[in-house]
């Protein structure tokens, strides 16, 4: 067991790093993981980890070996610095250095055998990726697609906002190009949501193999998706307004589908 008191030390500068710069991730094939809950998802999803930091006081190495084997490098720090490392303003005490894993779409594969997909397209904020992400969970799909992606997800805002669900799902990330070839060799239906040349969503029938495409808030999903849809879907606005949150109107449409497939509609 190591211990680390100083901020200034050149471990816990380069873990600083990994927290602010996605192309320090992608090079060191490395990044941060902040809580316990988090961490546990990770480790039930065969995570493998460099390096667990812990602060004395918050938690104790015999709780550190009860979450990971003997083996695991365990290093006490002081309160400076996990306040320096820490995203949070809760303290939970802990923080792994994990390893990252392929998100390509070689990886992909099915248990059943008509999967349900979320598609996300070039989607910018974090916190959407995360809520999209805990919709994925909360529908147990069969994986996410994050298409032409926009942020790094192993962004501390993506796993925070995703309360790790980033950990839960099978991902891939590609072009859409990549993804939208991957769908069709499946023979997988693409259902793409925009306004242009759609019909309500729930006309549509998603008991057999279903991929839902969702852009963002402000421009929709561009017009490769529109144009390879095997339908455009819309929901309804019975508002001012001609758009919703884009993980509200993923969750609408995959529950209906999950809705479906129950009752065999």
């Amino acid at each position: 067991m190591k211990e680390i008191t100083s901020v200034q030390n050149s471990y816990i500068k380069n873990l600083l790093k990994l927290q602010e710069k996605a192309r320090e991730r992608k090079k060191q094939g490395l990044f941060i993981i902040e809580g316990k809950r988090e961490i546990s998802l990770a480790i039930a999803s065969n995570y493998e980890f460099e390096a667990i930091l812990y602060l004395e006081g918050f938690i104790s190495e015999n709780e550190v070996l009860h979450l990971f084997n003997s083996n695991i490098n365990r290093i006490q720090i002081s309160k400076d610095v996990y306040q320096k490392l820490a995203y949070r303003d809760s303290t939970e005490g802990i923080i792994a250095v994990t390893k990252s894993k392929d998100f390509s779409l070689k990886n992909i594969s099915f248990k059943n055998k008509n999967p349900l997909i979320l598609v996300a397209e070039s989607i910018e904020k974090p916190g959407n990726i995360g809520a999209l992400l805990r919709t994925a969970d909360a529908a147990n799909v069969d994986a996410v697609f994050i298409a032409d992606p926009k942020s790094d997800l192993y962004n501390s805002n993506i796993i925070r906002s995703s309360v790790g669900c980033v950990f839960t799902n099978q991902i891939a990330v590609g072009t859409s190009e990549e993804m939208i070839s991957f769908l069709q060799e499946k023979h997988i239906p693409i259902f793409t949501a925009t306004l242009q040349n759609s019909n309500e969503y729930y006309k549509e029938n998603y008991c057999n193999s279903a991929a839902i495409v969702v852009g963002t808030e402000a421009t929709g999903v561009t017009k490769i998706w529109r144009e390879k849809a095997t339908q455009n879907i819309n929901i309804p606005m019975q508002g001012k307004i001609d758009s919703m949150n884009v993980s509200v109107a993923a969750a609408i449409v995959i529950f209906e589908a999950k809705r479906q497939r129950e009752f065999k509609i």
